[in-house]
């Protein structure tokens, strides 16, 4: 992809990459004969891009569809909480 296309999926400015080309932060994956940016969706992730692991959360969600189905809600709970 395109600068313009991996700096939306970065929710970064386009200059911001290239700023980051500069630092040797973020290289591009190769560029065109013209000399444009190309960018790999799966490498623009790296470490240095992801929250440390103390800020990340996990998320659990369990429901049933009736009030009938109270000990499957807590079967579901206990599993998660075990997860």
């Amino acid at each position: 992809m395109g600068i313009r296309e991996a700096a939306e999926f970065l929710g970064v400015n386009p200059s911001t990459l290239r700023r980051w080309e500069q630092e040797g932060r973020l290289l591009p994956d190769e560029r065109t004969a013209g000399g444009y940016r190309r960018y790999d969706l799966p490498r623009l992730r790296p470490k240095l891009f992801r929250p440390p692991d103390g800020e990340r959360k996990t998320v659990a969600y369990a429901r049933v569809s009736s009030s009938d189905q109270k000990e499957d809600l807590e079967r579901q709970k206990h599993v998660l909480e075990l997860y």
